[in-house]
C-alpha cells in the first residue's frame, strides 16, 4: 500500500531525501516534468489543456522528529527536536537513528530515582537521551553520527473501522492524494510541489511558491482533530470520519472567503463529505504561499487526524477519500474560482 511505504519512510524536516525518492517513483511515469530545488522541493508539472494559468498543487514531504545534539560517556544519544513534539509523548517510545536505522528507545531516569519536582513536571528535552544499546561513547560514535536524525519507529497498520494508524500521516496522507491527482489531466498547468520543512517554518512552500508563481494554490494536510475523551463537542475541531476539512481561518492565513464557500459548497453539491475546522489554531503550507510574490489566493483542505506530532497518528479511509474527490473537483471546475 503506497500510503504504508510513505509513512514507514523517515523524513525528519531537513533529511527528507528517502520519502522525495519514494514519491519519484511514483510520480514519473505521470508529470510531464520534474524538479528538485536546492532546498529539496520536488515540483512536478502535469501540463493542462492550457498554459495561460497557474495552478499549484502543495502537500510537504517532511515530519516532525529528532537530531542528534551529543553523546554521554555510557554511550547514550543526547538530541534535540525538530519541529512541534510535546515532550511528554516521548518517553519509552521506539525510534529509529541515521541513514542505518539503527533501533533505539527514548529514556529518562527511572521515575523511583525522580525528586518530587520532577515526577510532578514535563521533562525537559535536555534531560532525556536515546539508548541504543552501546556500552559507551565510543561505540555509538561507531553507529551514529553528530547531526543523523531520528525518527518514530512506528509500523502503520489498518485498523478498527475503516482507519490508519501510522507515523508521519501528517503530511504523507497528502502526499498519497498528490499522487493521485497527478494522473489524471486539467485545464491549466498544475504543478504539483512536494514541499520540505514546513515542520519547521514553511520553509520549502515559500520557496517552491515564489519559483512556481502561481495564480491560484490549494493545499492538501492533515489537522488536529480532537474528538477523543476529555474534550467536550463543542471544543471538537473536527470530527473522524466525518469528512474533508474546510478551514476558514489559522494561526497564518485568512482564506479567502470566496474559496472556502465555493468548496464547501461544491462538496455538498457532489455529495462529499465535508466539514469546517472549528478552531483558528495552527497553520500549514497555505501561510507561505498565499503571501508569495504579490500575492497568491489559497485554499486549504485537511484530513482530521488524531494524535498529530506523535509517536502515532490515525485518520479515516473515507476522509482521505473525501479529500481526493474534493480536490479533483477543484481541479476540474478550476474556471469557476481562478
Amino acid at each position: 500500500m503506497l500510503l504504508k511505504r510513505l509513512c514507514e519512510e523517515n523524513g525528519v524536516s531537513g533529511n527528507e531525501e528517502a520519502v522525495r525518492d519514494l514519491i519519484y517513483e511514483e510520480l514519473r511515469r505521470y508529470a510531464d516534468e520534474v524538479h528538485i530545488s536546492s532546498i529539496g522541493n520536488m515540483i512536478a508539472l502535469k501540463k493542462g489543456r492550457s498554459s495561460e494559468k497557474r495552478v499549484m498543487v502543495a502537500a510537504h514531504m517532511d515530519e516532525v522528529g529528532f537530531i542528534i545534539s551529543g553523546f554521554t560517556d555510557q554511550g547514550y544519544l543526547k538530541f534535540k527536536k525538530v519541529g512541534g513534539i510535546d515532550t511528554r509523548v516521548l518517553i519509552s517510545k521506539k525510534v529509529t537513528v541515521g541513514p542505518q536505522k539503527i533501533k533505539g528507545v527514548i529514556g529518562m531516569k527511572a521515575i523511583h530515582l525522580q525528586k518530587k519536582e520532577e515526577r510532578e513536571n514535563v521533562p525537559e528535552v535536555q534531560t532525556l537521551f536515546i539508548d541504543i544499546g552501546a556500552k559507551n561513547k565510543e561505540d555509538a560514535q561507531n553507529m551514529v553520527q553528530l547531526g543523523d536524525y531520528a525518527a518514530f519507529d512506528t509500523e502503520f497498520s489498518a485498523f478498527g473501522d475503516g482507519k490508519y494508524k501510522g507515523k508521519a500521516l501528517d503530511d504523507r496522507a497528502g502526499c498519497a492524494v498528490m499522487l493521485d491527482l497527478i494522473k489524471d489531466t486539467y485545464e491549466y498547468d498544475t504543478y504539483f510541489c512536494f514541499t520540505v520543512q514546513e515542520e519547521v517554518g514553511l520553509r520549502g512552500a515559500q520557496v517552491a511558491a515564489n519559483a512556481v508563481k502561481p495564480d491560484i494554490a490549494l493545499v492538501l494536510e492533515t489537522t488536529t482533530c480532537s474528538d477523543v475523551h476529555g474534550t467536550e463537542p463543542h471544543e471538537y475541531a473536527t470530527q473522524l470520519g466525518k469528512g474533508v476539512v474546510v478551514t476558514f481561518m489559522d494561526m497564518r492565513t485568512i482564506m479567502p472567503a470566496e474559496l472556502v464557500d465555493w468548496l464547501y459548497r461544491a462538496a455538498k453539491e457532489a455529495q462529499i463529505p465535508v466539514q469546517y475546522k472549528n478552531t483558528t489554531m495552527g497553520g500549514n503550507d497555505a501561510g507561505a504561499i498565499h503571501v508569495a510574490g504579490h500575492g497568491v489566493r489559497t485554499a486549504a483542505l485537511s484530513i482530521p487526524c488524531r494524535y498529530l506530532h506523535a509517536p502515532a497518528g490515525v485518520i479515516a479511509e473515507s476522509d482521505m477519500e473525501a479529500m481526493k474527490n474534493l480536490a479533483a473537483l477543484f481541479l476540474r471546475r478550476i474556471n469557476e474560482v481562478i
